[in-house]
């Protein structure tokens, strides 16, 4: 019997099975240990059955994944979804970056959603626009408090299952419940004190949204490790400087203290987010300060 792993806490895999409209609460085998394979939220399944009336099971076998991610650590996932505050917390742009180079390396579209929409200033909305709106990302504004932005989120997502991540307090389980009101999840307050948001979502979880359509909510995080790439690597990770790097003076331009260098000129001209820039520029000083041994 086959069915989607939708959950997974403590050793037990949590699969639904479509044609019977159930979910069998079961355990890996133990040859997932020994061929150092684990299960995943949004893995195809197949199971057998070791009591039908109680619903329980193992999972015996994964069918082939079209593709693993690692942090959110799921599978088969068609894109994924960004979600930060305008404010309260204030979005952390480094970090934003950080997660489209995850997203860009494993060749996984990424829609950038901004929450709280209806707390922020048209100088902050149109300050977020000029630094993802310009270099390929979706930017969508939505507030979970009165459904601004939902109808068009709603069209992004349909058809598609889409891996729902973001840091803690800025709204992402509020987020889900008015896309999915069966959710019924926690919306934990946020720490006035430090700005950040209790994380409340503590396991990863598929939603169904209609036919074909399904989110994968995903714990909150508050850092993301870039360390796997070189800073050569980094440049192609900011598609919006690709096609200034061309008149760049030398071949290879790290766009950092070479001079003659058109992506350079281009954040002085305004083309290129000095936003980006400047996290371009932090993270290439980060890479270079790691010592790399073959």
């Amino acid at each position: 019997m086959d069915g989607k792993i939708i959950k997974g806490i403590s050793g037990f895999y949590y699969v639904y099975v479509a044609e019977q409209g159930i979910i069998y609460e079961c355990r890996a085998k133990g040859i997932f240990r020994k061929d150092h394979v684990k299960p995943l939220v949004g893995d195809n399944a197949r199971i057998e059955i070791i009591d039908e009336k109680l619903h329980k099971g193992n999972v015996t076998d994964i069918l082939p994944r079209k593709n693993t991610l690692i942090r959110p650590a799921v599978a088969n996932v068609d894109q994924a979804v960004l979600i930060f505050a305008v404010r309260y917390p204030d979005p952390s742009f480094g970090l934003i970056d950080r997660f489209l180079i995850r997203m860009e390396r494993q060749s996984l579209p990424c829609i950038i959603c901004f929450n709280k929409e209806d707390i922020a200033s048209r100088e902050l909305l149109d300050k977020l626009k000029a630094a993802y709106g310009t270099c390929g990302y979706q930017v969508l504004y939505l507030s979970a408090n009165n459904g601004e932005g939902f109808d068009e989120l709603k069209g992004i997502l349909k058809g598609r299952t889409s891996t729902v991540a973001g840091p803690s307090g800025v709204g992402k389980s509020s987020v889900i419940n008015r896309l999915c009101p069966q959710a019924e999840m926690e919306t934990g307050e946020l720490s006035r004190k430090i700005e950040r948001g209790k994380n409340t979502t503590r396991h990863s979880e598929i939603f169904a949204l209609g036919d074909d359509t399904y989110i994968i909510d995903t714990p909150g995080f508050t850092s993301l490790d870039v360390s796997d790439i070189t800073k050569e690597e980094l440049t192609s990770y900011y598609p919006e400087f690709s096609d200034y790097a061309l008149s760049c003076r030398f071949r290879g331009c790290a766009h950092v203290n070479e001079p003659d260098c058109a992506v350079k000129k281009a954040v002085e001209d305004g083309l290129i987010s000095r936003v980006r820039y400047d996290n371009y520029r932090q993270l290439y000083d980060e890479l270079k300060s790691i010592k790399r041994y073959k």
